[in-house]
């Protein structure tokens, strides 16, 4: 457990430092939200909404990848774009 968030959960995801965006901060999916968790100023803030049947999630470099039941969705945190 890290910050309260069970890094070993499907929807969570923790980005590494030096990965080139997010390192250091928690990615999760909770309420059809893709969320980002700081831990150095403790803030979440809400990156994607209104999303539906994600199973997993995914982070390498600035792409999140969402797994859903029927395909995966990428989410590009460095532009904001999916």
């Amino acid at each position: 457990m890290t910050d309260g968030f069970d890094l070993s959960s499907p929807l969570v995801c923790e980005g590494i430092i030096g990965d080139g965006c997010g390192g250091g901060r928690i990615f999760f999916v909770e309420d059809e939200k893709l969320q980002v968790y700081d831990p150095f100023t403790k803030e979440v803030k809400v990156l994607l909404a209104d999303i539906k049947d994600v199973q997993r999630i995914s982070k390498s470099g600035c792409i999140i990848s969402l797994q859903k039941l029927d395909d995966i969705e990428e989410f590009d945190i460095s532009t904001f774009k999916h």
